[in-house]
């Protein structure tokens, strides 16, 4: 949530070299790109696609045994597209206006003068703060590992996060990815249909579409086997990498405390994108997109051209989410003729840089042959963060 170096949203110009191919054709790209991801230091990967469904790496670094491609993992920010959905289904219903003040529906909650749209909230273009309130925000590795089971209060946490740190710019003014917004957003959405987020989002969303891997646990702060476990380098050598697994994410419910599966993830975007869930012009208006940071954002969509990127020789155009948390690092992402891939890798905060390229590559080698930048040039480029 707090970082993650995404390469393939801001490597044009950089220089580039080609991923190995795979033996005379015989290992799968996407496998190969897996498993080059585990080598350069990431302890397990999943991917799962419409024809494809691998692993790579080690489930528990404490014990022999690949990753399960059916388990459930933390999906981080990509939570956003389904906080997202729900509140174009309200504007659907006529019960929330996208381009009326969201201090209309939740009064007194932000201090500011200025009024904030919901389409601001939810294109990143509110200009409020990034994240928690200062002393709310981990500082350190070792917190990372000693504040699992905080509790925070959804109303409590906003209004200390608003309180104490002002508007980024002036809203609508630019660009500027925004945590404590998706989190009103979820306020808003329970404050409008009168039920807790994840009833929500279970009644419209993953009840509906048979996501059984899919919810949001709150203040619950286990994984339901089959599951992945997420690791970080919390600590200084010679301590080794740190189980951060189980965890409470309350503190980000409506940004991106989701759990879900590649294959809900898909099965989700499948049914987004086909029209299930929005009617066609709302669907239209969440993929209009706005200039954010080497990539395009609608309303909680990204919009990557691989081509653009540098990652793609060809034009490509793909549309989802990625999400990290510590432990978790997620890309969902999904093309016009139907292609859509889900990828884990279960380290996030502390990867190296060269992990973090190619933890991408299972995902790009959905769509094309991947170019890849080079690890000194994605180590300097300035990134956006998810």
């Amino acid at each position: 949530m707090r970082r993650t170096v995404v390469a393939i949203a801001c490597a044009a110009l950089l220089s580039v070299t080609a991923l190995p191919a795979a033996a005379a054709g015989k290992t799968d790209p996407r496998q190969t790109a897996m498993d080059a991801a585990v080598a350069a230091g990431i302890p397990g990967m999943v991917a799962v696609a419409d024809d494809f469904r691998g692993v790579s790496g080690v489930a528990d670094i404490e014990r022999p045994g690949k990753p399960d491609a059916s388990g459930r993992w933390r999906i981080a920010s990509v939570s956003k597209v389904f906080v997202a959905t729900l509140i174009l289904q309200l504007v659907a219903e006529k019960r929330v206006g996208l381009d009326e003040p969201v201090q209309r529906y939740l009064p007194g909650l932000l201090p500011y003068p200025e009024p904030i749209t919901v389409r601001q909230l939810l294109q990143h273009t509110s200009g409020l703060p990034r994240d928690l309130a200062p002393e709310d925000t981990w500082a350190s590795g070792p917190e990372v590992d000693t504040e699992r089971f905080e509790h925070f209060d959804s109303d409590d946490q906003i209004r200390l996060s608003v309180t104490k740190q002002p508007l980024q710019f002036k809203p609508g003014t630019s660009w500027a990815y925004s945590n404590t917004g998706y989190n009103v957003l979820g306020l808003l959405v329970e404050k409008t249909t009168r039920k807790p987020l994840e009833r929500a989002l279970a009644e419209r969303i993953t009840g509906p579409l048979h996501l059984r891997d899919t919810s949001l646990p709150r203040d619950f702060p286990f994984l339901i086997r089959p599951a992945a476990r997420g690791y970080e380098q919390l600590y200084d050598a010679p301590r080794g990498l740190t189980d951060v697994t189980t965890y409470n994410y309350s503190r980000y419910f409506g940004a991106g405390g989701m759990v879900s599966s590649g294959k809900d993830l898909n099965r989700f975007f499948e049914a987004l994108f086909g029209g299930r869930l929005l009617p066609a012009d709302l669907l239209k208006q969440m993929k209009t997109t706005v200039p954010a940071g080497g990539m395009e954002y609608g309303l909680g969509l990204m919009k990557l051209n691989l081509k653009t990127a540098g990652a793609c020789a060809d034009d490509h155009v793909v549309w989802g989410h990625g999400g990290d948390l510590p432990g978790f690092n997620t890309l969902s992402f999904h093309d016009d003729s139907g292609k859509d891939i889900s990828t884990l890798a279960t380290v996030d905060l502390t990867v190296s840089p060269d992990a973090a390229l190619k933890r991408q590559l299972p995902m790009v080698s959905e769509f094309c042959t991947p170019v890849v930048p080079s690890t000194r040039a994605v180590a300097q480029a300035p990134v956006p963060s998810l």
